[in-house]
């Protein structure tokens, strides 16, 4: 009535991106996220894993706590540091954080 039949219809379609195209963004995001956290993370772990497996006995050690020692006995989950002369203390393998050089401890 008021308005004339031209402006009534709608406009033609634009054309819609393609799916893929909508899901780049976020598969750019999950690879940028992968190669910035997950892998760097996922390689200190195992290099602390294989660091864990091969200590040994008289090996120098940081433990997660700072505290300085020597490895008097190992077991399958646990090891017995020397921190002083006749003071040892038991800790959980995984508390190791860093393996001294031979002779940093005197």
């Amino acid at each position: 009535m008021l308005i004339s039949s031209a402006f009534a219809q709608t406009a033609a379609a634009a054309e819609q991106p393609s799916t893929l195209m909508s899901l780049l963004p976020m598969v750019l995001m999950f690879v940028v996220l992968y190669f910035v956290m997950i892998r760097p993370q996922m390689k200190k772990a195992k290099d602390h894993k294989s660091m864990i497996e091969a200590l040994g006995k008289g090996d120098e050690v940081v433990l997660a706590s700072g505290m300085l020692g020597k490895i008097t006995r190992l077991g399958d989950t646990y090891l017995d540091v020397e921190i002083a002369n006749g003071v040892e203390v038991q800790f959980e393998r995984a508390s190791v954080v860093k393996v001294l050089p031979k002779g940093t401890m005197k």
